[in-house]
């Protein structure tokens, strides 16, 4: 009798007999393998198929929790980046908004400029318009014949200029002025939610008349109005300004929201030593931008019948 390997496992060694011709038994006993060629030669070696365990099963598991992982990650990362966009999606929703203010004499010859923030495109009688916030006071004083431009796009380079009539003005307990551009490419700034201390902040601005400015910092202060007075309060934020970024937009850097207009900076007088009295240099003081809010805006478009500029 012989036997082999059953369920690909080399059996134990045996002793081989020959059986005589006839001699093997038709059925085999339970457990045990006959030879097919039960002769008087010893039995033909057969290869033996060698198996192991199989992770088959295990390792599809394993892909398929994996990519349902990667997935799940994947998408609560794209429902981050939807909610919370980057510093430069901010910067570039804000940018189109912003406007350069220039007053020049009728021939030509600059003699004031600032900032302003574009709030609304309308359709008027005298065509397209697009509505611009900046501050009063750089239309006072103004003598003789001038002319009011707004400039934009100053972000990508030179911009546009085009004429910009002056709708509106205050200069006293709300420093603000409303122009109107005359054209039809215009990218309002959206309002923001009310401001919170601490809130990141982005000023932007056209510092002694050139190139625009790009200025952070956070919100230092908010001073609330008095009751029944002519300002519903203030804002102060640390971020450093100069001269000419006077009604250049304060944006929330988290959403790009407008939150109000540079109404002005703390200064602080500098006199060289042995000079005459009469020889000094106002200087900013950092950390001490003060802001009109959107609740002075807003009063302030109430009062000139253009509430419709800037909804709640």
């Amino acid at each position: 009798m012989c036997e082999q390997g059953r369920g690909g496992h080399t059996a134990a060694a045996h002793t081989w007999r020959a059986l005589e011709q006839g001699a093997c038994p038709v059925l085999a006993k339970r457990g045990e393998t006959w030879h097919d060629r039960c002769l008087a030669s010893p039995p033909t070696a057969r290869p033996v198929v060698r198996t192991r365990n199989s992770y088959m099963g295990r390792e599809l598991l394993t892909r398929v929790f994996l990519t349902l992982w990667s997935t799940l990650l994947l998408g609560s990362c794209a429902a981050i980046r939807f909610g919370e966009p980057t510093r430069e999606e901010v910067l570039q929703r804000i940018f189109p908004s912003a406007v350069q203010v220039v007053v020049e004499q009728r021939e030509g010859r600059r003699i004031k400029s600032g900032s302003g923030v574009a709030i609304a495109a309308r359709r008027t009688a005298e065509g397209p318009a697009c509505f611009v916030l900046t501050s009063g006071h750089t239309f006072s004083g103004l003598a003789g014949k001038t002319e009011i431009y707004a400039v934009f796009g100053r972000h990508l380079g030179t911009g546009r200029k085009v004429n910009a009539p002056l709708v509106a003005a205050r200069n006293d307990a709300i420093d603000l002025a409303l122009l109107r551009a005359e054209t039809d490419d215009c990218s309002p700034a959206a309002p923001a939610a009310a401001p919170a201390l601490g809130a990141p902040i982005w000023v932007v601005g056209f510092p002694l008349g050139r190139h625009i400015m790009l200025s952070s910092g956070v919100v230092g202060q908010v001073i609330i109005g008095e009751p029944g007075g002519d300002s519903a309060g203030r804002l102060i934020v640390d971020a450093p300004v100069t001269y000419g970024v006077s009604g250049g937009g304060v944006y929330d850097a988290r959403t790009a929201g407008l939150l109000g207009l540079v109404e002005g900076f703390s200064t602080a007088r500098l006199t060289a030593q042995g000079s005459s009295p009469g020889l000094y240099v106002d200087v900013p003081v950092p950390g001490q931008t003060f802001v009109t809010p959107l609740s002075d805006v807003r009063q302030f478009l109430a009062d000139i019948e253009r509430a419709d500029l800037l909804p709640r």
